[in-house]
């Protein structure tokens, strides 16, 4: 049995910071599974697009597999609508190409853990007496989407109960509040400081208005990029694309070691 090439999908950006984010995370990616066949696949302003690398997989193998894995935290426009009909247009230029769209990357724990991970990198909430004074600015790209603004309150509410003195959701566009109005709120809880983590994956522009709202922050988080916990959630969702696109198998009928490995730990 072929094994499924992983193809990540990431937006694109004009910023060049942004392809680089995402080649590094590929590159944590593919050390956590060696052997696996990951593409990376930009839906605008870089290359190779989508369709090119299906094209170039298609020509290799006709008849591959390929999971295709929405480089998003959350299920809006771009993962409903975008990435599927690029997908159904390869998949109708492409018959033999058996193409699979994987689930988004949140919402999960370990992107709670990689958020927790560049605040404690950026010096804040390293102790449980600094998160009881300080607030928090969750602060996203944005979205009009009902289920993806809800993603995030969700979010914010868990890392309420980590011992935060308070937390906020924020966003780059689309949604309010805006970050500068979260850091404001929360300095009128009764804050001592407070904290700006961007729940974004690369830089680009959006990122940048994250950063420019942050100026009367007390500390500013990086972006996820290349972390460990969102290379391991990338893997996960992969394992999980691939196991729901694998037959059940009887009692008498054992999976393949090459699958039944498949699982990663949290």
């Amino acid at each position: 049995m072929d094994r499924p090439r992983l193809l990540v999908v990431a937006h694109g950006s004009r910023d060049p910071r942004h392809a680089a984010t995402v080649h590094a995370l590929v590159r944590r990616v593919r050390s956590l599974r060696p052997g696996l066949r990951v593409e990376t696949g930009f839906l605008d302003f870089d290359a190779p697009t989508v369709p090119r690398v299906l094209e170039r997989l298609a020509a290799e193998d006709p008849g591959a597999e390929v999971v295709a894995l929405p480089l998003l935290l959350t299920r809006a426009f771009h993962a409903k609508s975008d990435i599927p009909a690029v997908l159904a247009d390869a998949s109708a230029r492409l018959p033999g190409l058996r193409i699979r769209q994987a689930g988004v990357l949140g919402p999960s724990p370990l992107l709670t853990a990689a958020v927790r991970r560049r605040l404690y990198e950026a010096g804040a909430g390293r102790t449980p007496a600094e998160r009881r004074s300080t607030g928090l600015v969750l602060a996203s790209a944005g979205s009009t989407d009902p289920e993806a603004i809800a993603v995030i309150a969700d979010m914010a509410r868990e890392l309420r109960r980590t011992g935060w003195c308070s937390v906020r959701p924020a966003f780059a566009s689309a949604s309010l509040p805006r970050t500068e109005d979260a850091v404001r709120l929360l300095r009128a809880d009764g804050c001592a400081r407070v904290a700006v983590a961007p729940y974004v994956i690369a830089p680009g522009r959006l990122p940048d208005r994250i950063a420019e709202g942050a100026r009367d922050a007390d500390v500013l988080a990086d972006v996820l990029g290349p972390c460990p916990e969102l290379a391991r959630l990338v893997v996960r969702r992969f394992d999980e694309a691939v196991a729901a696109a694998t037959p059940a198998k009887t009692a008498s009928e054992p999976v393949p070691g090459a699958l039944g490995r498949l699982g990663v730990s949290a």
